[in-house]
């Protein structure tokens, strides 16, 4: 099949001079050279970003080594409670899907 009758193309947002887009995020204006859509960059940057920002699985108070003996008692008090609510909260959610039906 012929792929020039598949192409496609996009006003450019800065000379209004239509090219051939390829809909990737990198495509260039063939007049200024400028992003066709420079959008749909920024939203990659932002997804990109997001994938490598590192996160937690469990946001947990973190208990280090070098605390003092009364201090990590207290973080185990609160890991516990933590941990009793997010079960609670589970429990909870599945009442209701289990309900809902």
């Amino acid at each position: 099949m012929d792929t020039s009758l598949l192409s496609s193309s996009k006003k450019c947002p800065h000379c209004s001079h239509w090219s051939a887009w390829q809909q990737q995020s990198d495509d260039r204006c063939e007049r200024c050279g400028q992003l066709l859509d420079p959008q749909l960059r920024r939203n990659e940057q932002q997804r990109e970003e997001l994938v490598n920002a590192k996160m937690s699985s469990v946001m947990l108070i973190e208990i280090k080594p070098e605390d003092s003996a009364f201090v990590r008692f207290f973080k185990y008090i609160i890991r516990g409670g933590q941990l009793a609510f997010a079960g609670l909260l589970a429990f909870i959610i599945w009442v209701v899907t289990a309900l809902a039906g």
